[in-house]
């Protein structure tokens, strides 16, 4: 956990991958712990810390992730997601490159909760959900590509799942169609920029993670 952006009412940290960010049935220490400890740390805080969590990562995914250190905060950027007004930027290396190197991708897409995974239709089907992204291709090497995605919409592995109906795997996600695993478990799918309205000051926010060290995020 690296924090990047920090004030009275937000905090902004850089999650690794491999990382919960809220508690779940394997008891792995989330991130929302490890936070509250290094502002309790930090701040010398006597008691309980409150710590909001507005959205998530899954697991295998590393970048940026925004929490909520008053109850004020919390309840407008729950309401800023809800209607799109923090943008998030995210960068996959895919196993194959597409065929126009930039556009948009719209699918409907159905969640299976049993097996954890989304399913993308062209067309809207019982329990479908509307799922829109932009992506442009940033660099392409000997065997993979560098895309960014901006998420227009907010579902289920959605990036996971939009990039694979489109034949780019993301490096890694064997869920999706990937040929293999990277060696430490994860996807190679980063959140790697958000920008925002601070929810009460109203000043511009802007963070962006950085990359992993000797990685094939830098060689391209």
């Amino acid at each position: 956990m690296i924090p990047l952006y920090e004030d009275n009412h937000v905090i902004i940290v850089y999650k690794e991958s491999g990382e919960i960010v809220q508690g779940d049935k394997t008891g792995d220490t989330p991130l929302s712990d490890i936070v509250k400890a290094y502002l309790k740390e930090k701040y010398q805080k006597p008691g309980n810390v409150f710590l909001g969590v507005v959205h998530r990562l899954d697991r295998p995914v590393s970048g940026l992730v925004i929490f909520a250190r008053t109850s004020k905060a919390l309840s407008r950027l729950n309401e800023m997601f809800r209607v799109g007004d923090i943008h998030k930027t995210y960068w996959a290396i895919t196993q194959s490159a597409p065929s126009e190197n930039e556009g948009e991708l719209e699918h409907w897409l159905v969640r299976n909760e049993r097996q954890n995974k989304s399913y993308a239709y062209t067309r809207e089907v019982p329990g479908s959900k509307r799922a829109v992204l932009r992506y442009r291709q940033l660099a392409q090497g000997e065997h993979y590509s560098l895309l960014e995605v901006t998420l227009l919409t907010g579902r289920h592995h959605q990036i996971r799942c939009q990039l694979a109906a489109m034949g780019c795997p993301i490096k890694g996600d064997l869920k999706y169609g990937a040929h293999r695993s990277n060696p430490d478990g994860s996807i190679s799918l980063m959140s790697r920029r958000v920008e925002f309205l601070h929810p009460v000051s109203k000043q511009p926010i802007s963070v962006e993670a950085p990359l992993p060290v000797d990685s094939l995020w830098t060689k391209f």
